[in-house]
């Protein structure tokens, strides 16, 4: 796995070269968000932490996927005393529940969904806050999907609601050279609206679940958010703004 550091409280953690899940340090130790592919990955990255000298105290997901909760139940395992802070509407599908609202889009839910046996000990919910945080709804990529914004220095941990593997794109448009992540999208018209929810807040990094973290990414997101709107027949960004 590969570690780097963004910032005084940012460290991203790269699993097989895609897969992204970071630690955000709080003045109490770190909160851990999402969780890699596979439960063998949960002592490296306890190993991780340790090097900075901080304990992991809370783990967060953005969503359910396979990729996002693979070390789920050994992370809390090891860390029993650590919160386990999941999406009110995600948590459903961690619990094995793929039913659908009567109000959601009736869409086939794509992507891989483990059920872990690891339950929340906190439900959250947009606009609360889990240590420096702000957490925000972006259904799309999923119906419960959540992103989160350090309101500290305006980082945002954009989950699957971006990726920036290959180029900088809203989930759910086709990037030929990652693909993966425009396949397991739910909802492209939702996906959408959430990204450019996400633009509005103008952060100064973006970090996906997959691909680098960008810096400065406000002209990127206007044009992947423009790329999806032309494909898929909505608006684009600025004629929305107007």
């Amino acid at each position: 796995m590969k570690v780097r550091q963004h910032g005084e409280n940012f460290i991203q953690i790269t699993q097989m070269g895609f897969v992204n899940f970071y630690l955000v340090r709080e003045e109490d130790g770190f909160t851990l968000v999402d969780a890699g592919t596979t439960e063998g990955i949960a002592p490296q990255i306890l190993k991780i932490a340790q090097g900075y000298n901080l304990p992991i105290v809370r783990l967060l997901l953005t969503h359910a996927h396979v990729d996002h909760v693979g070390a789920l139940d050994t992370l809390h395992d090891l860390l029993p005393d650590a919160e386990v802070l999941v999406g009110a509407r995600e948590s459903r599908f961690l619990a094995g529940d793929m039913s659908l609202d009567k109000d959601e889009p009736q869409d086939q839910l794509r992507g891989g969904w483990p059920a872990r046996k690891t339950r929340p000990t906190r439900l959250i919910h947009e606009g609360e806050r889990v240590g420096s945080l702000e957490v925000i709804a972006t259904p799309g990529h999923t119906p419960g999907h959540l992103s989160f914004l350090d309101t500290r220095d305006r980082t945002l941990i954009a989950g699957d609601a971006f990726q920036t593997m290959a180029k900088v794109a809203v989930t759910g448009t086709f990037v030929p050279l990652f693909p993966l992540v425009a396949q397991a999208t739910w909802h492209k018209g939702l996906a959408l609206e959430s990204a450019r929810k996400l633009r509005a807040l103008e952060p100064t990094r973006l970090s996906a679940g997959h691909g680098p973290v960008v810096k400065n990414p406000l002209a990127a997101m206007d044009r992947a958010i423009e790329d999806h709107a032309r494909k898929y027949g909505q608006s684009s960004v600025v004629a929305a703004a107007q």
